[in-house]
């Protein structure tokens, strides 16, 4: 029975890793980059959060692979030693992560599963993270999963594998989040979106590579009507002082961004000064 409760373990850790993994490319897919601001990457430095969650994307991957490719007698010994123990310190690590989270963001979710984890972090998702901990400790040294044997096995592997999703559905928000999104669509109007995604939308975007170089580095107004939210950059175009108000479609993947010129009048002669031959003239653009 207790070979049977660890051989478990390996099978529900992989699937766990690997759908939070393909989560997190799922919204990244609509933000532009992974990490924009939720999970433990929130308390990174903007410029540190990509890398960091993109390593986190990566880690879940191989981890979640691993967990599969050595859960045979093919992998059995060495390699399946080192990937489980190698999930046990990645679900230890987030245990600490989710509480420093709690402590520091507490508006900010535990990104597990992307955009379903934008609840903020409570002792659930710290004690979900810690009972994972406890089932990759107990999968090392696990024999290798083999087919039940009997009928009877089938069922209590189904039985002891049901049990624990039970358990881990109570301690997932994510599991409400998902039911409101299949029970109704929101409509753009009212739907929440982060202005990190929409910054992080924006910057993928071909409008905003055509004028970043000519634009300050922060956005001077941020304001939203409807399905649009727009963001408002100082810059200088042809040697004069220009604001360039970029409007980002907020509903959808990967919604449009129209992009307007309005020349506030003033000459300038610096820094920010561009030649005369530039190819952007002051326009507006719809």
């Amino acid at each position: 029975m207790l070979n049977l409760v660890r051989e478990v373990q390996v099978g529900l850790l992989a699937v766990l890793l690997l759908s939070g993994s393909a989560a997190k490319l799922w919204s990244a897919s609509g933000a532009g980059s992974p990490g924009h601001g939720t999970g433990p990457t929130a308390m990174f430095p903007v410029r540190l959060r990509r890398p960091a969650a993109t390593a986190l994307c990566a880690a879940e991957f191989a981890l979640g692979t691993g967990l599969l490719l050595t859960a045979g007698s093919a992998g059995a010994g060495g390699p399946a030693v080192i990937v489980r123990a190698a999930t046990f310190v990645l679900f230890c690590t987030a245990v600490g992560a989710l509480h420093e989270l709690r402590g520091h963001r507490p508006d900010a979710g535990c990104g597990c599963f992307g955009e379903l984890s934008r609840t903020p972090v409570s002792w659930r998702a710290i004690t979900r993270a810690a009972l994972l901990c406890v089932a990759a400790l107990a999968a090392i040294g696990a024999p290798p999963v083999s087919m039940p044997r009997s009928t009877g096995q089938a069922w209590l592997t189904l039985a002891v594998a049901g049990a624990e999703l039970a358990l881990l559905a109570v301690l997932s928000p994510e599991v409400g989040q998902l039911m409101i999104r299949l029970s109704h669509a929101e409509p753009c109007e009212l739907r929440e979106v982060p202005v990190d995604r929409t910054l992080s939308a924006l910057r993928s975007s071909a409008s905003w590579r055509r004028y970043r170089e000519f634009l300050a580095t922060d956005p001077a107004d941020v304001w939203r009507e409807g399905c649009w939210r727009f963001v408002v950059f100082p810059g200088v175009l042809a040697s004069r002082q220009v604001e360039v108000v970029f409007a980002v479609y907020l509903a959808g993947r990967h919604g449009p961004v129209h992009v307007g010129v309005l020349d506030t009048g003033a000459d300038l002669d610096g820094p920010w000064s561009v030649s005369s031959q530039d190819p952007l003239q002051l326009s507006t653009r719809v």
